[in-house]
């Protein structure tokens, strides 16, 4: 039994906040309506101890604030049901905020069903919400408000977002491994130069002229580091915000992709997951009536590459002036000469949206085992450096030490 706040419409419409107690915010929701009032929040009184308190429930306070798309695909494959079971859809979004335990998600859906109550589209509820609810998703609810498929349309956007979260934290665990990897040379060079060399000062002290010219390198860079340790953390420090805003302006973006787009172990990765993403939001959009303009500047949008996004601009701008989409394409070195032909026979038979679709499969396919692939060489790579370095200043330790003792005896 917890503690909840609410807030309420009563029957002659004044708002009315309180305190209650019940099983869970779902349960609290459901004796409130049986009152004859409209529930317009109800949450854990943290005050009462519902919420944990410590660091951990800071933690899960802070990560509550921001909604992710695993929450909007949630809301979507949850609405799609209830639609097609035959809720309108008021009822839906008050059943689904009731259900919901993210706060800050559970405003925005209480937010939705205000904006439908007053009469708004719920394409245009969406729209007032960017962050959660892209182009494609506006413009796919608001093609099936037109064309009465709102059900098929919310299974069809549902679909596309579970596998754009799939592509995603397939591409995210694949760099994992290599950035722990990277991140440990980094720390045991670190402690290498800095613990473990400054302890053999004395031992190679006087004789820097017999000594390998390894040691000698890494001795004096041993020194450097250990007296101007404050330095090399500012300046690395300075660096780091330097590069960090680089990145963020439209300079730097277009380089960081450009570099996505060439380098020599993940560039054909990078190239089918712009490829797969784009067609199959090119092939989405198509599919569910949207206009070819509006699908190829959403296409572009979020492409995820400057690159990608300048081409399908073009392609945009070419068929406002009433070309055909294939002829821009061909014209291109970030699409295979196979996939651009393949574009102009779907569009020269009228089945465009079916041929991106299988173009986006196929791509998705070839994605997964281009991720497999990388990972696979990445790892040993990652080894062989870790162990190159490490090797290298253990060598440039204990070799001087090694001839020195045979000297003596």
């Amino acid at each position: 039994m917890g503690v909840y706040k609410y807030q309420i419409r009563t029957s002659d419409g004044r708002l009315q906040s309180g305190v209650m107690a019940a099983d869970s915010a779902h349960s609290a929701s459901a004796i409130l309506r049986n009152q004859g009032s409209r529930v317009m929040s109800v949450q854990a009184d943290r005050g009462a101890g519902a919420v944990a308190s410590g660091v951990f429930g800071k933690i899960a306070e802070l990560n509550s604030r921001k909604p992710s798309q695993k929450n909007v695909l949630d809301f979507t494959t949850q609405l799609a049901v209830m639609i097609r079971a035959g809720i309108n859809l008021r009822s839906a979004l008050d059943g689904i905020a009731d259900q919901t335990e993210h706060k800050a998600f559970k405003k925005v859906i209480i937010q939705l069903k205000e904006d439908v109550e007053s009469g708004k589209q719920f394409s245009d509820a969406l729209a007032a919400h960017p962050k959660l609810f892209g182009p494609l998703y506006v413009n796919m609810v608001r093609a099936s408000e037109m064309s009465g498929s709102f059900s098929e349309m919310l299974d069809r956007i549902a679909g596309y977002i579970g596998q754009q979260l799939e592509t995603r934290k397939m591409v995210i665990g694949a760099s994992i491994y290599p950035g722990i990897i990277g991140c440990l040379a980094v720390c045991v060079t670190v402690f290498l130069l800095t613990f473990v060399l400054p302890k053999f000062y004395q031992v190679f002290e006087g004789k820097e002229d017999v000594l390998p010219w390894a040691t000698n390198f890494l001795m004096n860079l041993s020194r450097f580091m250990v007296a101007f340790w404050p330095f090399i953390l500012g300046a690395l420090a300075v660096i780091g915000g330097l590069v960090y805003a680089g990145l963020r302006t439209e300079l730097g973006t277009f380089w960081v992709d450009r570099i996505k787009l060439t380098m020599p172990v993940l560039k054909g990765m990078f190239r089918s997951l712009y490829i797969s993403r784009s067609l199959q939001t090119m092939g989405q959009l198509i599919n569910a009536g949207v206009p070819m303009l509006d699908t190829l500047s959403i296409t572009g949008d979020i492409s995820g590459n400057q690159l990608y996004g300048a081409m399908w601009r073009k392609v945009h701008d070419s068929v406002k002036q009433g070309k055909k989409i294939a002829a821009p394409l061909q014209e291109t070195d970030l699409l295979p000469r196979a996939v651009s032909q393949m574009i102009s026979a779907g569009e020269e038979s009228g089945k465009l949206g079916e041929v991106l679709d299988e173009i986006s499969g196929y791509y998705a396919k070839q994605l997964k085992g281009q991720i497999k692939a990388v990972t696979g060489m990445i790892e040993p790579i990652m080894i062989i450096i870790m162990g190159s370095i490490v090797g290298f200043i253990a060598m440039a330790i204990i070799l001087p030490i090694f001839k020195m003792s045979q000297i003596v005896q």
